[in-house]
């Protein structure tokens, strides 16, 4: 079993965090990456408090005792901070929060014994979260999908976080396998931040449609765009795009952004949009959280090869 600083503080077996995704990661999702070893997040948006506490419970009854997490986005919390309260008053042991204005809520979780970790993609945001005083950073790269910054890949600045934070740092983007686990471990990462992977999981909320495209998805079929959340009317912040599966309304637009924000109505959108990363071309087909776990559980068998294929370059 590999030791590190997740699997210690919350009792894995496999370095491994489902990340939040709205609208992908509900409950059930949450609940059966913590029962297969990892520490499962609920990704929640807009809803109401008691939706938010009803994916909370399904977590917490899957999970089976394990730990569980959510996630929620900085940005929108000024709008419903009673979420906060639900996340204050519940029992999860990590708590996410990205993408927008976020100190204020730092102090208040960590007092309730919450711990905290943001997602950063330059080395400013990783330097800032560690003067807010977050427990945890997760660098997510370019390559990762869903929404986040498109300046720098997952390596180079995982390298760059390392070593200038002093806390538990995570890597995110473009982990689909153990080896690419095994990779990020070996760099001095405490786990993986995964999101694409776990989107075609049988538990994930992702449509059957959108299952199926993520895993035909080559390593070159995805698209980084704010075009996506224009076209449907979403007040992401502007700093922050997001990366999906290839569309037609995405390949039309992106370069005319503001033609299509000053567009008084604004042409619809098709088809919905599929977030995913390039690790999409690494998937082959939808399958169970536990056997997706299954096969990040492999890393540790890679890790054991280099260093034994180290140790005999030495001894020869």
């Amino acid at each position: 079993m590999i030791h590190t600083w997740l699997t210690n503080t919350f009792g894995l077996s496999v370095p491994v965090v489902s990340a939040p995704m709205a609208g992908v990661s509900g409950g059930a999702l949450a609940g059966a990456v913590s029962a297969a070893g990892g520490l499962g997040l609920v990704g929640f948006a807009a809803g109401t408090p008691e939706q938010l506490q009803a994916e909370l419970e399904t977590a917490r009854t899957t999970a089976a005792g394990k730990a569980f997490g959510v996630g929620l986005l900085a940005w929108l919390l000024p709008r419903n901070e009673a979420l906060l309260d639900v996340v204050v008053e519940s029992d999860v042991a990590l708590v996410s929060l990205s993408y927008g204005r976020y100190a204020p809520y730092v102090e208040p979780l960590q007092a309730a014994g919450k711990l905290v970790a943001t997602q950063v993609g330059t080395i400013d945001d990783a330097r800032a979260a560690l003067a807010i005083g977050v427990d945890l950073i997760v660098v997510r790269g370019g390559e990762g999908g869903g929404h986040g910054r498109n300046d720098v890949a997952t390596l180079p600045l995982l390298q760059a976080v390392l070593d200038a934070v002093d806390v538990p740092v995570l890597a995110a983007g473009g982990i689909g396998t153990g080896r690419g686990l095994a990779a990020v471990l070996a760099a001095g990462a405490a786990g993986a931040w995964v999101g694409t992977a776990f989107t075609v999981a049988a538990e994930a909320a992702t449509s059957a449609e959108a299952k199926q495209a993520i895993a035909a998805a080559g390593l070159a079929d995805t698209t980084y765009t704010t075009v996506l959340d224009i076209g449907r009317g979403i007040p992401w912040p502007a700093e922050y795009g997001g990366r999906a599966l290839r569309h037609p309304y995405a390949d039309k637009w992106h370069g005319r952004e503001d033609e299509l924000r000053a567009m008084a109505e604004r042409e619809p959108m098709d088809s919905p949009a599929i977030w995913a990363g390039q690790a999409a071309g690494l998937i082959a087909k939808p399958r169970t959280a536990a056997e997706i776990m299954g096969e990040f559980a492999a890393a540790e068998t890679y890790l054991t090869a280099v260093t034994q294929r180290i140790s005999r370059s030495t001894d020869g």
